[in-house]
């Protein structure tokens, strides 16, 4: 029997908890719902979920703190939802570990197509077909069966999407890539030019990548064009 995906819901407003948990549910998904950052953690710790919707206002522990958390040890998808709506909040969560953002109030559909979106990625990447192919670069080494991720033989913990964006620079070490290139690819959505999702993404890998090798420079920046892996 195939097995149920398992998703968590932190919302500590328990109208639209219950509500979020009614559209999963409708598509299938086994639910959990957290009430706050603290239980949220608790959960999280006690048991493995495919992905997490999370809002930020939350007692106990914020949802900033939970994904800082999060992201010590768990790739699954995060999507925020959230009222805040200035593009400096979204910008700071994408480099803090977030997936995606979702804008309150929102619509049914949109919550709906926004997670089946993550979790085709994650389980793409989970379950992929190149299994036991180990990509190798100067001292890093992604291995795709795994999802996982080594710099001088130390763990790189990386969200599914940074994991994504190295997978596919690995892939291709002397191709560079255009930010629409890099978002058609790993965001599978049209690309409008102004958006800064791929540059946060791009700064995240090597922030994470130089505190295990910062002697050694992976990914190189193309101005006025792209990103590429650097020789």
């Amino acid at each position: 029997m195939e097995e149920r995906i398992s998703i968590l819901v932190v919302e500590d407003d328990v109208d639209i908890n219950g509500l979020l948990c009614k559209i999963l549910k409708k598509q299938n998904y086994e639910v959990s719902s957290a009430y706050s950052g603290s239980e949220a953690r608790m959960c999280i710790n006690m048991y493995n979920y495919d992905l997490i919707l999370l809002d930020l206002m939350l007692p106990g522990l914020t949802g900033e703190e939970l994904i800082g958390e999060i992201r010590k040890s768990k790739t699954m998808p995060i999507i925020i939802i959230s009222a805040k709506t200035e593009i400096s909040d979204k910008v700071k969560l994408l480099k803090l570990g977030a997936d995606d953002y979702i804008t309150k109030p929102f619509e049914i559909s949109e919550v709906a197509a926004r997670v089946e979106a993550q979790l085709r990625r994650y389980k793409r990447f989970s379950t992929s077909e190149d299994k036991g192919q180990v990509l190798a670069y100067k001292n890093l080494e992604l291995d795709k069966e795994a999802m996982k991720v080594t710099v001088n033989g130390n763990d790189l913990t990386l969200t599914v999407r940074e994991f994504s964006i190295l997978e596919l620079l690995l892939t291709h070490p002397k191709k560079v890539f255009t930010r629409e290139n890099l978002y058609k690819n790993i965001w599978n959505e049209e690309f409008y030019g102004e958006d800064n999702t791929v540059n946060v993404h791009i700064s995240n890998i090597r922030s994470k990548i130089s505190k295990l090798d910062k002697d050694t420079e992976y990914i190189k920046t193309i101005w006025g064009i792209g990103f590429t892996m650097a020789e």
